[in-house]
């Protein structure tokens, strides 16, 4: 069973830097997605931005230009990093784990990290 853990969260003024990092533990199936989603308040859960097995990324439009994911296969650790940060950016951030396995999808959450935007 793969297990997430989240880290990286806090407060950052406008137009700052944070980087988010997910440890995974577990056995990885060599066909998944890493993701990471967030929430904000009063607002329903986004998808931001999710890489591959194989390497491929993709962003939501808001975040293109501003947030990079990236991962470490031999650390079992992915990363966003998240620069000129808006106060629209404050989220509980989650990382997430998704494979197709004995013919159905299968999902892992982590439990979140506040990133807060403000001055």
């Amino acid at each position: 069973q793969v297990q997430l853990v989240e880290s990286g969260g806090g407060l950052v003024q406008p137009g700052g830097s944070l980087r988010l990092s997910c440890a995974a533990s577990g056995i990885i199936d060599s066909t998944h997605t890493m993701s990471w989603y967030r929430r904000a308040p009063g607002k329903e859960r986004e998808l931001v931005a999710g890489i591959s097995s194989g390497g491929r990324t993709s962003y939501t439009e808001s975040v293109k230009g501003r947030f990079t994911i990236s991962r470490d296969n031999a650390k079992k650790m992915v990363y966003l990093q998240m620069n000129s940060l808006k106060p629209e950016d404050t989220a509980v951030y989650y990382c997430n784990y998704r494979t197709w396995r004995d013919r159905t999808w299968r999902e892992v959450w982590g439990q979140g990290t506040l990133v807060t935007v403000s001055s």
